[in-house]
């Protein structure tokens, strides 16, 4: 890490103090010197360095050690080879040796020990670095010193994890979900320590403003995975809903793909040895209409001629002075004009049979159901037109809970009732005025044999 080397390195004619970004790590030299030194060099010696260091700062009663208790200690180790190790350790600031020549962790040594036990202390978990930064982040703010490059490396794995469980459930793999899901589980107490220590940091009024943006950030993704768990039910749902058992057997499709993931390579290949063609091979399928659909055209010359025909139909004058469709209103309007005559002077009310009956079903029921909307009063009709003349009759109906026999015009019996001009109808004696009365209600039809 000399100036030269971080020269070559640069662009031409930048400095390294220029560099802001090398700033924190030049001021760190010897410290980073102390982790180069443990992994430098082969996996065979970066483990023997880590475990000699381990194992002298393991020693907590007595943390200073002789040559000869070191090689006791170590005896299962070459004794050149625990000599090159301790002189390697002991030289980069990571070791250091009394008068009376004897060992002992520097301070350096001791925080790297330090730090490489919390993360071997991980190592057993389902993600090790949320677990590592949400115990370094508890333990900052234990003592009052998080740093907003301690938030951003947590929010950066909240943010990861937010990606990687959207895209479990984007790939619609009940594995990756299931999978996902597990991994969401195992770190809920990890997400939970760390809206614990957000809470404390947040409560603090003298808080930075780039601490609580921070912080802020970080319980809004904190938020998007509290709330996966519900979208990775849903998936699961929706999975099981497609999911197809193979006959009565008990055995899904997602037990088969279970077993074929278990198998390795050379299982697999046997098993599509005889299921997969070189090159792909063409069926036609048709039915006879199909083919002689296609055999008439083909050997029919007017069926050519007509198929290849793409000619336009020749031209045709709109038609002119058609009058628009109107509703045919005349079975209303001679209605209104029977009805009329039950508001002339002296006329007497007249039975609803007498007043509906005629035309057959059809046209019977078109009146009683006109009768029971005049019954109503005709709030909110039309105003205008046949409908609203209609409306406006000065008319009163009464609708009875009996029935009366018809026998004639496709009627069996039908409602009791009476039809009369306004006020000359007498108070109902048995149950009150229908306000609507269905047509389908009103009638016990039967159809005539002539019918």
């Amino acid at each position: 890490m000399t100036d030269a080397r971080l020269d070559e390195l640069l662009a031409p004619g930048v400095a390294a103090d220029d560099v802001p970004e090398l700033a924190p790590l030049l001021a760190a030299r010897p410290l980073l010197a102390a982790f180069s030194t443990l992994f430098h060099g082969s996996e065979a010696e970066v483990l023997m360095r880590l475990m000699v260091l381990r194992e002298i700062g393991r020693e907590s009663e007595s943390p200073r050690w002789s040559p000869e208790q070191l090689r006791q200690r170590f005896a299962f180790l070459d004794p050149v080879k625990l000599e090159t190790a301790l002189r390697r350790l002991r030289g980069n600031g990571l070791l250091e040796i009394g008068d009376d020549s004897h060992y002992a962790l520097s301070d350096i040594g001791r925080n790297a020990v330090a730090a490489i036990g919390m993360l071997l202390s991980f190592g057993t978990e389902d993600d090790l670095e949320l677990g590592f930064l949400t115990a370094q982040l508890a333990g900052l703010q234990a003592v009052g010193s998080v740093t907003p490059e301690a938030l951003g490396h947590l929010l950066g794995k909240l943010n990861d994890l937010a990606w990687h469980f959207e895209d479990a459930i984007a790939s619609g793999s009940e594995f990756r979900i299931a999978d996902a899901r597990r991994k969401l589980s195992a770190n809920m107490r990890w997400i939970e320590k760390g809206t614990q220590v957000l809470r404390a940091l947040l409560a603090d009024p003298e808080v930075p403003f780039e601490l609580a943006r921070v912080a802020q950030r970080i319980g809004l993704a904190q938020s998007r995975l509290a709330r996966v768990d519900a979208a990775f039910q849903r998936a699961l749902n929706k999975i099981e809903a497609q999911r197809v058992t193979l006959g009565g057997s008990g055995i899904s499709s997602s037990d088969v793909a279970r077993w074929l993931r278990g198998l390795d390579a050379r299982a697999l290949a046997g098993l599509v040895g005889d299921a997969l063609a070189p090159a792909p091979e063409t069926v036609f399928l048709a039915g006879g209409h199909e083919l002689l659909d296609r055999a008439e055209l083909a050997m029919s010359e007017d069926a050519r001629r007509m198929e290849a025909d793409t000619a336009l139909p020749p031209a045709e004058d709109a038609p002119a002075n058609r009058a628009p469709e109107q509703e045919d209103l005349r079975l209303l309007q001679h209605f209104s004009q029977r009805l009329a005559r039950l508001t002339e002077p002296g006329a007497e009310p007249a039975t609803l049979a007498r007043m509906v009956a005629g035309g057959g079903f059809p046209s019977a029921s078109y009146r009683l159901s006109l009768l029971a909307l005049l019954a109503d009063g005709g709030d909110g009709g039309p105003t205008d037109g046949p409908i609203g003349e209609f409306m406006r009759l000065p008319l009163d109906v009464l609708f009875d809970a009996a029935t009366e026999a018809v026998g004639e015009d496709e009627i069996a019996r039908m409602s009791a009732g009476l039809v009369g001009a306004r006020g000359s109808l007498p108070a109902p004696e048995t149950v009150p005025q229908l306000d609507a009365l269905p047509a389908d209600a009103d009638f016990d039809a039967t159809q005539s044999p002539a019918a």
